[in-house]
């Protein structure tokens, strides 16, 4: 087993984009940084068509009453879920799998509202 640098120990694990650079985290587990690359095309119309059903979703969490979110959340926790309240919102508006919505909402004990 490889020893953990001191920032991974300490739950820093770089990986994604911050500010200018590009940051992942090697097989010898250091941090590898680089200057982010521009796109060399334009997106794609399925890559446009999953932005602006992202924004969508976003959108509609937003109009949704903090009674709502904080359900979602709480089912969330409730149901042993990694992932936030709003990402179950964001996962229930991109799938629509009912049957593994009702689970959550009977292992949580909280009805979601849906549409």
């Amino acid at each position: 087993m490889k020893t953990p640098s001191y920032g991974n120990v300490m739950g820093f694990n770089p990986t994604g984009d911050l500010g200018p650079f590009t940051v992942y985290t090697a097989k010898n587990r250091k941090p590898v940084f680089y200057i982010k690359a521009p796109p060399t095309r334009p997106a794609t119309a399925r890559q446009r068509f999953n932005r602006l059903r992202i924004e969508d979703t976003a959108r509609w969490w937003r109009q949704q009453t903090p009674e709502v979110r904080t359900l979602w959340e709480l089912a969330s926790k409730r149901a042993n879920l990694r992932m936030c309240g709003y990402a179950l919102f964001q996962w229930w508006n991109w799938h629509h799998d009912e049957k593994k919505l009702q689970t959550i909402m009977r292992q949580s004990g909280i009805q979601l509202t849906t549409i």
